[in-house]
């Protein structure tokens, strides 16, 4: 990796699915360029250097980690692959942005974090619920104290019918470890975590179930072998509880369906999505004075940056990024135990 002093971040991104975005992040700051991308798919990499002007391509991944000379990489490939690539992207130099989850199993998780600290460079876990300016407001309001100690919440994300690339790599247990609850609830455990302030788990209670996906895979002849559902409940250390669902396949009355809601002894809050968009309002509940108020979000002051650009910024200012390696492990951690206690009917605790 060069040396020299005010030149630009060079950034490669592996995997030209999510990873496009990771792309027009990166040529968004004006500290990166893109230098290099890797996709197994030529036509994707032939796209990507077309649309991006990116002038390395390689259809091998630690190809292009030899040669492209590179400070920093995003990993955006199938989860069976987060835990190798980002540990050699770490061993080769390189500062590192994983895409969620952050790994297929807790000791991936802790193996990536363990190499990120042996070779002294950044890994960040690209949780991008976080960062809207929605979220954000929200998070200043329980930081403040507004909503008090929080002891019970819910996080959700269900579907009607769902099922992303149905037949292809999200329903393969080898690729993806798992259904909804590692690729949709990742990111509502996460968001709940967050502002929860990410008290630490110690027992997680989880069932799963594959009823609607398997008998749609039955019917169309497709390889299906994780849940269309999920749900569990999770214990932490400081007392709460937190109730996590996730579906790909449900039979609910909403094709989107996301809401996290934290109940604190001052003050509750829910954030969900609107008529099944992706659009999201938010409400806080308080006691004032005896009086009950409820309090809308019409507009939010603080843009946050965006996941890339907050990456970037940790470092170049020598700073941890909003989401880190210990962030992606603690939900690692609960996704782990939901499979578990699923797997073997029974509540999975973990050590101190």
């Amino acid at each position: 990796m060069r040396k020299e002093a005010n030149r630009k971040l060079r950034c490669g991104v592996i995997g030209l699915g999510m990873g496009r975005g990771h792309v027009q992040g990166y040529q968004s700051h004006p500290a990166c360029e893109v230098v290099a991308v890797a996709d197994m798919d030529e036509k994707r990499l032939a796209g990507a250097q077309t649309e991006f002007k990116v002038p390395q391509t390689y259809t091998d991944a630690m190809e292009m980690l030899k040669r492209a000379d590179l400070d920093v990489v995003s990993v955006a490939t199938p989860n069976k692959f987060h835990a190798p690539l980002t540990i050699a992207a770490l061993k080769a130099g390189c500062h590192v942005l994983c895409e969620k989850p952050m790994a297929m199993t807790l000791p991936e998780a802790l193996a990536m974090q363990r190499t990120a600290v042996a070779c002294r460079k950044t890994l960040a876990i690209n949780f991008s619920y976080r960062f809207s300016a929605m979220s954000f407001a929200l998070k200043q309001q329980v930081d403040s104290g507004l909503i008090g100690n929080i002891y019970f919440g819910r996080t959700v994300w269900h579907r009607r019918r769902g099922m992303p690339g149905f037949g292809g790599w999200f329903g393969n247990k080898e690729l993806a470890g798992g259904g909804p609850l590692i690729d949709l609830g990742v990111h509502r455990i996460d968001l709940a975590l967050w502002l929860m302030g990410h008290p630490r788990p110690v027992s997680v209670s989880g069932s799963t179930y594959n009823v609607i996906a398997a008998r749609k895979a039955h019917e169309e002849k497709k390889h299906y072998s994780v849940e269309d559902l999920a749900a569990g409940i999770v214990k932490f250390d400081n007392g709460a509880t937190l109730i996590v669902e996730a579906s790909w396949a449900l039979n609910n009355n909403e094709n989107e369906q996301m809401i996290t809601s934290l109940y604190g002894d001052k003050g509750g809050l829910v954030q969900k999505n609107r008529n099944g968009t992706y659009d999201f309002t938010a409400e806080i509940y308080t006691e004032e004075g005896g009086n009950l108020y409820t309090k809308a979000l019409d507009q939010a002051v603080t843009q946050p940056p965006t996941a890339y650009h907050d990456f970037i910024d940790s470092i170049l200012q020598k700073r941890e990024p909003l989401a880190t390696a210990e962030h992606g492990v603690r939900v690692q951690m609960i996704l782990d135990g939901l499979y578990r206690s699923a797997a073997e009917g029974r509540e999975i605790r973990f050590k101190k």
